[in-house]
């Protein structure tokens, strides 16, 4: 009969003395790990006195000691057959493998159960993890942490804007099995919706199957549901959930013990960052005393980046990455298949229409917004249906903000700070914009975090029950400028003490917005201002899909328009001709898609303007190839022209059959009989391209020069093209901004929800028109 108390005997004590010390321990402190509601059993341990034996052998455990060579006068025999297994281990004959396979065997369906699959929002129905997932990168070195100078993160020149990805990372990227088997204590911090939590699902699943750390026990918690279900409970205990959890497969807490002790578990402890605030502290002391207990095991944390305040001893941090070109296209043929529900061919199809769309120069601000799953999950669910990305952007991006603003965290029942929650959602719509409308202006895409605070400070200030004490002012800031962080990744700390927001996309989304929520006269003028500036094209287009109508800030534009067109002597020449030239072709065109075809048709063959046509397809399809025998012949002379004058001596040689290709127009000149004889003449010239090498660069040395001006001379004088408009570095300069106004221009009249039809045509007929 087993007894029901032991003591230590004197050489015991001492043992255990020793082990305590080494410990570093209080009493105190190893009651709580045991889970003794006071210290005084462990004073009766060390004292010699009796207490009870599960007690007695749960001391011996957490003080890495065998119970046999402690107690005073304990032999196997008394040990009761329930406690078999631990008494094995206290011999140090225990099969640690044996009971690792039964407890994994035991839960097996359960992890199934738990990890193995996913909801996603506005899916009704749960998707299976390998149906889904996709492996993660990890950054080694957090992007917050690094000492970085923000001269190297804001563009060089930002007068000559080029969109630059704010998600793009140039560290060293690392699969996330490799790092969880690098480092055994792992933070692992990510942006909201990062996948965080679908990364230790799929560990929990890989491991449970055997593809994975197959000799380990795969437990996951939530530690918001852990928080909240030890709430009622003086002396919560990790070590006493993880057993309650076994204990429906009859699993003692000592097995748990033993199996926690031998370092055989892989714990996974989803979203520290989740946990209210009011729990925080003794979750946070609970999980220090497991990890310097069960210091053997492989832990990993997940926590939002800007959530995480405390550090555990021992644990490395890094960051879940963005997504790759290569894993968005992984991701999109996944989610056409598993979620959309369609064919493998038709995933696959859709998948790939879905990259090629996504690759589009006017799609970069999707792609942007793409690299982060919460949002690309987003954006194959509204292409799926009409195979397209929404037309009016601002609704997408409006949806993407929703999502993490509000219904990320509501779909999971989650609350924050005090401080932030009590913003509205207005207010912090409000906030977001009018830091993104002074920054984008001031052309910073990056803040020190003292400017960020200012920003914060002002808005707060004028809000009701705002304050004006300074010092209280920056404490609020600074907690805000966290929350953001940390509840929608909106504003992110690109390095320390530095932040942006996570998307360009948004900053410009939230600057449209506060235009718009303050829309004037004088504030449309201030924003038409900007019409030659590239990096405000995204501006532009967002702000006339939210103005309802958008007839005064278009009408705006054209004037803004008119006026580049006077800003010197030769660009009005060039347009005046324009116009003339324009107004002699004949035909059902699109009077402004004729003056977009002559145009780009003017510009010498090295502009990269030269000869597209998109502008002039846009207003009239019929240019994309139903061109009439005028606008045809103008566009083959064109080509002859650009040919010739881009042939050197060297390459003459190789060139002259297509310069005499190019010649070839009885087809286009058949009610102009002068003009083909001239032209034929002018082809009779050429030299035969049977002579030698030489002696064609000899040739067009002497005679190249004069033949082009020939040309050039004969369909001035003919058709009124062909003219070499002689302008300088500046006046170039000035033609390109006129005609990007013009395009952008005609892309706001395609954006705008709500345009009167007279302002809309009145627009459209004057486009690239002086004056209309």
């Amino acid at each position: 009969m087993a007894k029901r108390s032991l003591q230590a005997s004197e050489e015991g004590i001492r043992k255990a003395k020793q082990a305590f010390k080494r410990k570093g321990w209080t009493q105190e402190y190893l009651a709580a790990t045991v889970g003794l509601e006071t210290r005084q059993p462990i004073w009766k341990f060390f004292t010699g006195k009796p207490i009870d034996r599960q007690a007695f052998n749960e001391i011996c455990i957490v003080l890495d000691l065998n119970p046999l060579e402690i107690s005073q006068n304990c032999t196997e025999d008394e040990i009761t057959p329930s406690e078999q297994p631990l008494n094995t281990y206290m011999n140090f004959h225990l099969d640690i493998e044996s009971l690792v396979k039964k407890l994994r065997s035991a839960q097996y369906e359960r992890i199934q159960a738990q990890c193995g699959t996913v909801h996603i929002l506005d899916i009704a129905r749960p998707i299976g993890i390998n149906e889904l997932y996709v492996d993660v990168n990890i950054l080694e070195e957090i992007n917050s942490k690094r000492w970085v100078d923000i001269n190297d993160l804001q563009p060089p020149d930002r007068e000559q804007f080029e969109r630059f990805g704010l998600g793009k990372v140039r560290q060293k990227r690392v699969s996330g099995q490799d790092v969880v088997l690098q480092y055994s204590k792992l933070m692992l911090l990510g942006k909201p919706g990062a996948g965080k939590t679908t990364f230790l699902q799929s560990l929990a699943i890989n491991c449970n199957q055997g593809n994975f750390l197959p000799d380990c026990l795969p437990i996951f918690i939530n530690l918001k549901n852990f928080a909240e279900d030890t709430r009622d409970l003086l002396q919560p205990s990790l070590v006493k959930y993880i057993h309650k959890y076994f204990a429906v497969f009859d699993i003692t807490e000592q097995q748990i013990i033993t199996v926690l002790s031998q370092g055989k578990v892989l714990l996974l402890l989803d979203a520290l960052d989740e946990v209210a605030e009011q729990d925080s502290e003794i979750i946070l002391k609970n999980l220090r005393q497991f990890i310097e207990i069960y210091h053997k095991n492989i832990i990993v944390i997940t926590c939002r980046v800007a959530a995480q305040y405390y550090r555990f001893q021992g644990f490395t941090e890094v960051e879940i990455a963005d997504f790759t070109k290569s894993q968005i296209t992984t991701f999109a043929n996944k989610w056409f298949l598993a979620v959309a529900k369609k064919s493998p061919a038709k995933a696959q199809s859709l998948a790939r229409k879905f990259i090629q769309k996504l690759e589009l120069a006017e799609n970069v601000q999707i792609l942007e917004l793409a690299s982060t799953p919460i949002l690309l999950n987003l954006t194959c669910l509204l292409f799926q249906f009409v195979e397209d990305f929404p037309s009016k952007r601002a609704e997408l991006y409006k949806q993407g903000l929703d999502l993490l603003l509000v219904r990320w965290d509501e779909a999971r029942g989650i609350k924050r700070d005090q401080i932030y929650r009590n913003f509205s959602l207005l207010q912090k719509i409000k906030l977001l914009s009018r830091i993104a409308a002074i920054t984008f202006a001031q052309g910073e895409y990056f803040l020190p975090e003292k400017k960020m605070h200012q920003l914060i400070g002002d808005y707060l200030s004028h809000i009701p029950q705002g304050t004006h004490d300074a010092d209280a002012l920056e404490l609020e800031s600074a907690a805000v400028l966290k929350a953001i962080e940390a509840q929608h990744g909106l504003l992110v700390e690109r390095a320390r003490g530095i932040y942006s927001f996570s998307h360009l996309t948004f900053q410009e989304y939230f600057t449209a917005r506060e235009i718009f929520a303050n829309a004037n006269t004088q504030t449309l003028k201030e924003l038409v201002e900007q019409i030659n500036e590239e990096r405000w094209r995204e501006i532009f287009l967002l702000t006339v899909e939210m103005l309802q109508p958008a007839d005064e800030l278009l009408q705006l534009m054209k004037q803004q328009i008119d006026r580049l067109a006077t800003v010197n002597e030769k660009l009005e020449d060039f347009l005046n001709w324009l116009i003339e030239k324009s107004s002699t072709v004949k035909g059902s065109y699109h009077p402004a898609s004729v003056r977009a075809f002559y145009f780009t048709i003017a510009l010498p063959p090295e502009h990269p303007l030269a000869r597209t046509q998109n502008f002039a397809i846009s207003l009239d399809p019929q240019m994309a190839g139903n061109l009439s025998l005028d606008l045809a012949l103008d566009l083959a002379l064109t080509h002859a022209l650009s040919v010739s004058v881009t042939i050197t001596a060297d390459i003459f040689s190789q060139r002259l059959f297509a310069l005499s290709l190019a010649l070839d127009l009885e087809h286009l000149l058949i009610d102009e009989p002068s003009l083909q004889t001239s032209i034929k003449l002018l082809k009779n010239q050429l030299p035969s391209p049977k002579q030698g090498r030489e002696a064609l660069k000899m040739w067009w040395q002497t005679h190249g020069e004069g033949w082009i001006r020939k040309l050039r001379t004969l369909i001035i004088g003919s058709r009124q093209i062909g003219h070499a408009w002689q302008f300088n570095e500046q006046e170039w300069q000035n033609l390109q901004q006129y005609w990007y106004a013009n395009q952008l221009l005609l892309d706001c009249l395609n954006s705008a929800t709500n345009v009167t039809p007279n302002v809309r045509q009145s627009i459209e007929n004057t486009l690239l028109l002086v004056g209309g």
